[in-house]
């Protein structure tokens, strides 16, 4: 089954998408931010057959979020560690959480976001670094990019003019 090549479309959530949005890849994210970095560790928690997990973190690798390292010489072996930009992949996961807490968990919450300090658990927002406000459909829109192409100009004139 051939896949689509998003890593050159203009809009960043189709090229993220395109990176990491295979689930057994940003599950294999979540278990390194959790400290996993063995690939019998990973194997282990996702029960996920080796065949598919050697090419998830070889993706995960080639894509320049995780590196692999060698931790032992005989027998050969790897530990596949986080980089910068899978690093700043956490937000993403966050906003998982958060997400499904709120829409998927009738139960309660299984997994909280908590402060190190106090183990009070956070209420997450997204804030705007430049105004300090959270950012809410009331006073924030999308808006076309010094790169956007035409379409994607169109595209988001249009969603203004709903709104």
């Amino acid at each position: 089954m051939k896949h689509t090549d998003f890593g050159q479309m203009p809009c960043p959530i189709a090229r993220s998408l395109g990176k990491v949005g295979e689930w057994w890849s940003i599950l294999i994210l979540r278990d390194a931010f959790y400290g996993l970095t063995r690939f019998d560790e990973f194997e282990k928690s996702l029960k996920i057959a080796p065949n598919m997990l050697t090419r998830r973190l070889a993706g995960l690798v080639a894509g320049g979020l995780m590196e692999k390292r060698q931790y032992s010489a005989r027998p050969p072996r790897y530990e596949y560690l986080l980089t910068k930009e899978g690093r700043a992949f956490k937000p993403v996961l966050l906003a998982f959480i958060a997400w499904g807490n709120e829409h998927l968990a009738p139960e309660g919450a299984s997994l909280l976001v908590v402060n190190r300090e106090t183990g009070e658990p956070a209420t997450q927002i997204l804030i705007d670094a430049n105004s300090g406000r959270a950012i809410c459909d009331e006073d924030y829109m999308f808006a076309p990019g010094p790169a956007a192409n035409e379409v994607m100009r169109m595209r988001l004139t249009q969603a203004a003019k709903q709104l």
